[in-house]
């Protein structure tokens, strides 16, 4: 008798409940090794690894963008999470810089924090103003929602929710109300009034997509926010780079001088991801619609090859 009769028969002389265990933890066994995680369980935090692949094609499309628009390693900090994987790729994750109306996103954030109730009982007129705060990038509507709030109780949610680490570079800074105002507080890294880094802004959107930002419902209420079909986009950047693909944006961008930025979450045919670029320069409008045009190719590229050769 070989080896696999007696396994057999031993599970047939096994109480049921034993033998279905037994089942299950063969069974389980045998897929471990080819199994892979899925983005709802993926943690990213500063351990986490980065795909090797993945890094080198990102770090390809940012040298060839910085040489055709005349910017340095110094002017740009980009990031992408394909969701499929998951596969992480980050380039200067954990460089601060001032970020114009990006963390914006940290203001919805700590209202729902701070507002537990609106996660399921959010009234028509403030799900609009968060809306045009966060699709359009109202300062209006970004400064009413931080004061009601207080900049240090929405920088202590941003802290509480590991969003912010001086140890680590910084992260996700609110310190400013947007428009006018004299209330400030730099971040204790680099003294910026708004501020955020490629791997806080990754993780944010993983947690929103994952439905941990705060909780499963408030989550659900910021995706239908960052969604708000009945206010279109600002078409610029990634929207303007990823014109007529069959592709859906939630998204946060952010300029100011010659800081040009762009965050979002892409998906549609085989594609889901996350994507952040953070530039400095001049020519930062024009690096960050190609980029977006680049990694989207990228993706559907890496999603069409067969699973077993990625």
């Amino acid at each position: 008798m070989n080896e696999s009769h007696r396994n057999a028969r031993r599970l047939l002389a096994a109480p049921p409940l034993l033998a279905a265990l037994l089942l299950c933890a063969a069974g389980c066994a045998k897929l471990t090794p080819a199994m892979k995680p899925r983005f709802e369980n993926y943690v990213l935090d500063y351990n986490t690894p980065l795909d090797a692949a993945l890094e080198a094609e990102l770090a390809a499309i940012d040298s060839s963008l910085r040489a055709k628009y005349g910017m340095t390693t110094e002017q740009t900090a980009v990031g992408g999470l394909d969701l499929h994987g998951p596969r992480l790729a980050m380039i200067h994750p954990d460089r601060i810089d001032y970020a114009a109306s990006v963390p914006k996103i940290g203001i919805l954030l700590a209202w729902f924090q701070l507002h537990p109730e609106a996660a399921t009982n959010l009234d028509a007129q403030t799900r609009r103003e968060l809306g045009l705060m966060i699709k359009v990038s109202n300062n209006e509507m970004a400064s009413k929602y931080s004061r009601e709030l207080g900049l240090k109780q929405i920088q202590q949610v941003l802290d509480r929710c590991g969003f912010y680490d001086a140890k680590h570079g910084g992260g996700l800074w609110v310190g400013k109300h947007y428009g006018q105002g004299q209330e400030r507080y730099g971040d204790p890294v680099a003294n910026h009034s708004h501020a955020a880094t490629v791997r806080q802004l990754l993780r944010y959107y993983l947690l929103l997509e994952q439905g941990r930002l705060v909780s499963p419902a408030a989550s659900k209420t910021m995706h239908e926010i960052f969604a708000s079909p009945e206010i279109p986009h600002l078409t610029d950047k990634f929207v303007k780079g990823l014109a007529g693909r069959d592709v859906q944006l939630l998204r946060k961008s952010g300029w100011w001088e010659d800081w040009f930025h762009d965050t979002a979450i892409v998906s549609g045919a085989d594609r889901h991801y996350i994507i952040v670029a953070m530039t400095h320069h001049p020519n930062g409008d024009a690096y960050l619609e190609n980029f977006a045009r680049a990694v989207d190719d990228l993706i559907i590229g890496r999603e069409m090859l067969p699973r077993a050769t990625r």
